[in-house]
C-alpha cells in the first residue's frame, strides 16, 4: 500500500510539471465572441444549452481558433490578460469537447478506454492546440492556472461541465473585470446551498475543497478561506465534511 501511495504521488507530481504552452510577440485576443455565446446559451444558474452551442458551432470554432493562434506571451501580457485567456480557454474547449460528443450523460463518459486517475482521463486528452502544440484541459488547469498564478479562486471560474462544478459564468472573463469576476464566482459558489451547506459550527462542503485543499490553505486554514466569503461564518474548529460529487452533465 505504501508503494502504491508513493507511486500515485509521483504520477501526480509528474502531471503538475511545467507547461511549455505560450507564445512570443502575441496580442491578447478579444473574448467578445465567447462572451456573446455564453450570454445566449448559459442561464443565470449556470446550466448550459449545448444544443444552442451546436447550432452556433462555427462561432465557437472561430473563437477557439483565435485562442489557438494567440497563446499568451508571459513577458508582455499582464497577469489579468493571461488569466482571462486561460480561464476562457479551459471553459470554451470544455464546451467544444461536450458538443463534439453530444449527447452524453457525463464528461467522464468521453474519457479513454483505459482510465487511469491522474494519468489518463478525459482531462488528459490532447484534442486541441495552443500555439501549434498539442494541449489538454489538465495542462491548462494544473500546469498553468494552478502552478503559475497562485490563485485559488480559479477553481470557481473554470467549469468541468458537471452539476457539482461551480456554475459556468454566463459571461466571458475579461482582464479589466478579473478581480470583480473572481470575487463574484467565489462568493456565489461558497454560498450556494446546492453545492455547500454552511452552518456556524459545522459544514458540508464541495469535494473541490478536499481535492485542492493545499491551494486554499496557503495563507490560513480552510475555514479562514471560507469565511472570507461565507454569509454564515464558521466558528474556528467547526466540523468539516465533504459532499459527494455529481458528475452529471450541467444542462
Amino acid at each position: 500500500m505504501k508503494i502504491l501511495t508513493l507511486f500515485v504521488l509521483f504520477l501526480f507530481n509528474v502531471s503538475c510539471g511545467d507547461s511549455s504552452l505560450g507564445g512570443e510577440d502575441t496580442e491578447p485576443p478579444s473574448h467578445d465572441i465567447f462572451d456573446s455565446l455564453l450570454s445566449r446559451h448559459v442561464d443565470k444558474e449556470g446550466f448550459v444549452d449545448y444544443k444552442g452551442f451546436i447550432a452556433d458551432k462555427e462561432e465557437l470554432d472561430d473563437y477557439l481558433q483565435l485562442l489557438s493562434q494567440n497563446p499568451p506571451d508571459r513577458n508582455t501580457w499582464s497577469r489579468e490578460q493571461q488569466l482571462a485567456y486561460w480561464i476562457n480557454a479551459y471553459n470554451a474547449f470544455t464546451i467544444k469537447l461536450i458538443i463534439d460528443h453530444y449527447p452524453v450523460e457525463s464528461i467522464r463518459d468521453i474519457g479513454p478506454l483505459l482510465d487511469i486517475p491522474l494519468v489518463n482521463t478525459v482531462w488528459h486528452l490532447e484534442f486541441f492546440e495552443i500555439g501549434g502544440q498539442p494541449a489538454s484541459l489538465d495542462e491548462i488547469e494544473h500546469k498553468i492556472l494552478r502552478k503559475e498564478f497562485d490563485e485559488p479562486r480559479i477553481h470557481f471560474a473554470i467549469n468541468c461541465a458537471s452539476v457539482s462544478c461551480p456554475k459556468l459564468l454566463n459571461r466571458a472573463f475579461m482582464a479589466e473585470k478579473m478581480e470583480a469576476q473572481l470575487e463574484k464566482v467565489s462568493r456565489e459558489f461558497i454560498n450556494d446551498p446546492s453545492r455547500n451547506e454552511l452552518g456556524t459550527d459545522r459544514a458540508e462542503i464541495s469535494s473541490i475543497f478536499s481535492w485542492f485543499e493545499a491551494d486554499f490553505t496557503k495563507n490560513g486554514s480552510l475555514i479562514d478561506f471560507l469565511n472570507q466569503y461565507a454569509e454564515t461564518p464558521l466558528k474556528p474548529g467547526s466540523k468539516i465534511s465533504y459532499l459527494d460529487y455529481d458528475w452529471s452533465l450541467n444542462e
